[in-house]
């Protein structure tokens, strides 16, 4: 039988509570998002201007080492980002009770992950206003983009992830906008009536709606693969040593679902402390799934990094051995490494034990070491594995500056203002999903 820790709840006792942390607004919040929004401007948008002025000298990027941590934050987002989708489509698809009280939570972090993924992009590029030269379109200096080129993938691959989860989300959320709409005044109800396009809750309209999801469901579900797949060809197609791996694809995959598992965990475990009333919906069972989920995928990681260490071994280049010895041997890439072992195979171990699982170290210690050893992950690949390229008279220590540092923190406090936001505008719970969890009310509760 399914699980249904929501079932002694009603209909009405949803739809108040969830509205209730929409409209229920103290100043703390307001002050809360005030500094993360200035905050954001500070570290994230005036260090951005001033790299635009003086130009990508500012950053540590050198001679070889071209890409650096705004490429780690490329990839560690599009990473948490998986785990919305995989919450939302593969449960949904497999019908699986838990994810209903927290599919709208992971929906909406990859839609914030994926907006910072886009921004990483022009970061990068230096000249931002050129981004058209990534589209294919003719032109009279008749140069085309290079389809055999894994950037151009990437234009490809992010864009399709960002359209299809924005109307996966969108999707979800008309039925609850349509319920909303009828307990919300001033704009608040212009704005729910209109984006509910007329919801009534006719048998079509579920039937349709249901179809929808299920379509995108079956849609969304193979990008997950593909498009960390297809990030992890920026540097399996090369000919660098450490990264002409064919076994990035499925480690890219295994680690961005990790990531992003720890994401929702700890996503989950503040807004419970922040809106206590999600306690009755995001209940201690919650955290056992999630906390098995995130087992299974450290022991996959660890199995493939091994594997990614294993296949440097087995080639026994110069080259590979060099890496292998400036990334495993060499301070301080030995204490990182070291770190994220720890942080990513050890540490998830506490997992096994039920009550770890269901305990406040197990909903915010461990998420944070996870997810910092993923980012690691990806330093100790990208810039690291540049830094000792073929030529010895080219090798080069890479440093990030304190502009780099400033527009990473930037970012990632952008993303929890406009995480924030969202909250207070949007449902952050699936209404009508949670009340599939409390089934059919009876005549006593007169909904």
């Amino acid at each position: 039988m399914a699980h249904q820790p929501n079932s002694g709840l009603s209909y009405k006792e949803v739809n108040e509570d969830i509205f209730s942390i929409m409209t229920k607004t103290g100043m703390r919040y307001y002050l809360v998002t005030g500094l993360f929004a200035a905050l954001a401007v500070i570290l994230f948008i005036l260090p951005w201007a001033y790299q635009i002025y003086k130009g990508q000298g500012v950053t540590g990027l050198n001679v070889p080492v071209f890409w650096g941590i705004y490429l780690v934050n490329f990839v560690f987002w599009v990473g948490v980002a998986h785990a919305g989708t995989l919450i939302s489509a593969m449960l949904f698809i497999t019908q699986t009770p838990w994810r209903r009280a927290i599919s709208r939570g992971a929906e909406t972090m990859t839609l914030f992950a994926l907006v910072l993924v886009s921004l990483f992009i022009f970061i990068h590029m230096g000249r931002p206003w050129n981004f058209y030269w990534t589209f294919p379109y003719p032109t009279q200096r008749q140069i085309w983009t290079s389809f055999i080129s894994p950037l151009t993938f990437d234009v490809f691959a992010i864009g399709t992830y960002t359209t299809s989860s924005v109307i996966f989300l969108y999707f979800g959320l008309i039925p609850d906008l349509a319920t909303l709409s009828h307990s919300a005044t001033g704009w608040r109800k212009k704005l729910y009536s209109t984006l509910s396009w007329g919801w009534r809750g006719t048998d079509n309209q579920w039937h349709v709606q249901s179809k929808a999801c299920m379509f995108f469901s079956a849609f969304i579900m193979p990008l997950v693969v593909s498009v960390h797949s297809i990030v992890s060809w920026d540097f399996a197609l090369s000919l660098v040593p450490g990264y002409a791996k064919t076994v990035f694809a499925p480690y890219f995959v295994t680690g961005a679902l990790l990531s992003g598992f720890a994401g929702v965990l700890l996503m989950l475990s503040i807004m419970r402390e922040a809106y206590p009333v999600i306690k009755k919906y995001v209940t201690d069972y919650h955290y056992d799934r999630i906390g098995l989920m995130v087992l299974v995928l450290s022991l996959t990681w660890s199995y493939l990094t091994l594997m990614e260490v294993a296949t440097g071994l087995y080639v026994n280049t110069s080259q590979e051995m060099e890496h292998l010895k400036y990334k495993l041997a060499t301070p301080p890439y030995l204490q990182l490494f070291s770190l994220m072992i720890f942080c990513n195979t050890v540490l998830p171990l506490i997992y096994i034990i039920r009550k770890v699982r269901r305990s406040v170290f197990g909903r915010f210690v461990v998420p944070v070491f996870i997810l910092v050893g993923m980012w690691l992950e990806r330093y100790l690949i990208i810039p690291n594995s540049l830094s000792r390229k073929f030529l010895p008279w080219m090798w080069h220590d890479y440093a990030p500056t304190w502009v780099e540092v400033s527009i990473s923190l930037g970012t990632l406090i952008g993303f929890i203002a406009m995480f924030m936001i969202f909250i207070k505008i949007f449902p952050i719970i699936a209404i009508f999903e949670v009340k599939e969890d409390v089934g059919i009310p009876n005549k006593k509760d007169r909904h």
